[in-house]
């Protein structure tokens, strides 16, 4: 479990700005919600497709009951990443730390800066010199989250735990290693350092998603993911447009003759090119659910 914590402290990223246009889904209060139905378009059943906040404080996490339901309803659970495959952990582990020192990619201005920065996060360089880029980004979003440690919640392992438990077939939308690459040319590391630097910046927006999330008020989750201060169009393009159509792309035979319940990250459903509207354009019916 604490291999699978920290893959979960990573994929925080997959939690980022996205590139929609209010109007391209007619976002109003009718469907707000981030819960989807898919149906049609061949489909003998249909397959759910939820959004998710990767990791939540204890206080602020709760799981819909008609996401339970959808879930409940479904042949099929289908994350980001499986993480019950033994393989997909260790490729996480070797994924975590580098042959490359950090302090042997900077000059020493830049490490004795870093160093300086890394204070805020409760280390040093010394301490992490041996950690890759996707390591250091992760201290972003631990710092980020509003409680501690011991107080957080991870809500695709909480699915898992209950699609484990319901004995569903798990299985995943891309490998870590493909994840890893993602976040590697979206992420090197001197755009990694520079977002270290707006640590406090990162806690208000931080606040304002959690409270978007609980609301499931996409626009406001819109509007917050299109900060440009977070991401610029080539980490847009990395981490949510190329995986997005990839997904695409493999989603309809996982849907094929049996029923699907997709979680992922909340980012990945809107926009221009957003898993929802993606699914429209190859003919499938993707309406919100309110209950069920």
């Amino acid at each position: 479990m604490k291999n699978v914590i920290k893959l979960g402290l990573i994929t925080l990223l997959s939690i980022c700005p996205i590139s929609a246009t209010a109007q391209s889904l007619n976002i109003n209060k009718s469907n707000n919600s981030l819960l989807w139905e898919v149906s049609g378009n061949g489909l003998s059943k249909p397959s759910y497709i939820t959004g998710t906040f990767h990791i939540l404080c204890s206080k602020d996490f709760e799981i819909k009951p008609k996401v339970l339901q959808a879930l409940e309803k479904s042949d099929n659970f289908v994350m980001e990443i499986n993480y019950t495959d033994p393989g997909e952990i260790i490729s996480m582990q070797k994924m975590l730390t580098t042959d490359k020192k950090i302090s042997d990619q900077l000059s020493p201005k830049e490490a004795k800066e870093l160093n300086t920065i890394l204070a805020n996060y409760g280390t040093d360089l010394k301490s992490i010199d041996s950690s890759s880029s996707q390591s250091l980004y992760a201290l972003l979003s631990t710092k980020a989250i509003p409680c501690p440690q011991t107080e957080v919640k991870f809500y695709e392992m909480e699915l898992l735990q209950k699609a484990i438990k319901d004995k569903k077939s798990i299985k995943g939308l891309e490998k870590v290693n493909d994840q890893m690459k993602t976040i590697n040319e979206a992420y090197d590391l001197k755009s990694t350092i520079a977002q270290l630097k707006m640590g406090k910046e990162y806690e208000v927006l931080f606040r304002q998603m959690i409270e978007a999330f609980k609301n499931e008020n996409v626009q406001s989750l819109y509007t917050l993911f299109k900060d440009e201060r977070f991401m610029n169009a080539k980490q847009e393009k990395a981490m949510l447009t190329n995986r997005n159509q990839n997904w695409v792309k493999i989603m309809p035979e996982m849907m094929k003759k049996e029923s699907s319940f997709f979680a992922v990250g909340g980012s990945h459903l809107m926009g221009e090119n957003g898993i929802i509207p993606l699914l429209q354009s190859k003919g499938y019916t993707v309406k919100p659910v309110s209950s069920l």
